[in-house]
């Protein structure tokens, strides 16, 4: 074989080579940049979401306090943010979510709660209904973070 020949075919296998390496390498780059922009939107939603859970959960629980009466479109819209979570969330975050809105209909079936018992709730933690969730949501991000450096 002639040299020359030997020395094209060298420099075809070199130039393929470094072609592949070079696309390989920019699509593993726009994958992770995809998969890091998906996540970051994804955080995103489940942060409003839960943020709109935990406005309307809070306000539906007052509202049970206070009134033997439910707030049906109150109550819907927890139910309704519930299954959003059922879609976007872990496990976890559902199981508490319907736990808050199992009390909270519990919660209309009681007697109303005056002043005095409002402050012993506060003093003794059991008004604090969010705490649980809060923590679901918190350990749930931190699993989203984790993901995103991978």
């Amino acid at each position: 074989m002639d040299a020359s020949v030997i020395s094209a075919l060298a420099a075809l296998g070199g130039a393929a080579i470094g072609a592949l390496t070079s696309g390989l390498a920019s699509w593993f780059t726009q994958r992770t940049q995809a998969r890091a922009q998906w996540l970051a939107q994804e955080r995103i939603l489940r942060q409003e979401l839960y943020r709109q859970f935990i406005d309307e959960a809070a306000k539906s629980y007052i509202d049970a306090l206070q009134h033997d009466k439910a707030d049906i479109p109150s109550l819907v819209g927890v139910y309704a943010k519930i299954g959003r979570m059922r879609i976007l969330s872990s496990p976890r975050v559902v199981q508490s979510a319907e736990r808050i809105g199992r009390k909270i209909v519990d919660t209309y079936l009681e007697p109303d709660k005056t002043f005095n018992q409002l402050h012993d709730m506060v003093s003794d933690g059991s008004l604090d209904l969010l705490n649980d969730f809060s923590e679901a949501c918190r350990k749930e991000f931190e699993t989203l973070r984790v993901q995103q450096s991978f």
